[in-house]
């Protein structure tokens, strides 16, 4: 299992925590943590955006001018793209551009990215933003420069809300603040250095951490545990149906 060193102030540690195999040692997997970017990224567009096409415009119904005799390009309407106040060809219109991804792929991808900056060694766990139960931004700034190492980005992970500390960090540049476990793939791979709290690993980690297979308790009989294919009890019915009928038959 991975162990990471908990950081105090000034870059010093607290001794070391044991995180998840299964949350923090997952494989690389790009493709996965591309997809669940995407779809974060198409669900947060609007698509609300509309141009007036030759359709939509309350106009043109007649020709210009007649077909022929004119000397001119034959025309049959006046909202045609090539006029002037015609409508656009190709138009935009409103339209929903929602994308879904199952659960557990989405689960399984921001496991992937944690993993990969936990092995890129940009994630980093504190105890706790030491504040002092004072709103200060200039003390969570210093903490989290002398644990980050001067990281130009961070993502800071709370592991329940705290006023105190949302409003002193909230107003640093280049810092994203999340509250565990309500964070995304794409906040894990665009946030830079994942400073994360001893609270916050313990949240993600019960989450993240559940297995979808369980386990049948020890000493239970294999019939009662798995129970036996419907078809099977069909064709063994069947089978019975048809000894008592030969039965009665030679009876």
């Amino acid at each position: 299992m991975p162990k990471v060193a908990i950081k105090t102030k000034g870059g010093g540690t607290a001794g070391d925590i044991v995180l998840s195999e299964r949350v923090f040692g997952a494989p690389r997997n790009l493709a996965l943590i591309h997809q669940a970017v995407r779809v974060e990224l198409e669900n947060a567009r609007q698509g609300t955006k509309n141009v007036l096409g030759r359709s939509d415009i309350d106009s043109g119904g007649r020709k210009p001018y007649r077909q022929k005799g004119t000397g001119r390009a034959r025309q049959g309407s006046i909202v045609a793209p090539h006029y002037r106040h015609g409508g656009v060809a190709l138009s935009f219109h409103p339209r929903d551009l929602g994308m879904s991804i199952p659960k557990k792929m989405r689960r399984a991808a921001i496991r992937a990215a944690l993993s990969a900056k936990l092995a890129d060694g940009e994630l980093i766990v504190v105890d706790e933003l030491p504040l002092g139960g004072a709103i200060s931004t200039k003390a969570a700034a210093e903490f989290l420069t002398g644990v980050n190492g001067g990281a130009k980005k961070s993502l800071v992970v709370l592991g329940a809300f705290d006023d105190v500390t949302i409003k002193s960090v909230r107003n640093i540049g280049g810092v994203t603040l999340r509250v565990a476990p309500a964070f995304s793939t794409r906040d894990v791979v665009d946030g830079g250095t994942v400073v994360i709290t001893r609270d916050a690993v313990a949240k993600i980690e019960a989450l993240l951490g559940e297995t979808v297979a369980t386990a049948a308790p020890a000493g239970a009989d294999a019939s009662e545990a798995a129970p036996a294919p419907k078809k099977r009890a069909a064709a063994g019915k069947k089978a019975a149906a048809a000894a008592q009928t030969e039965e009665a038959t030679n009876a």
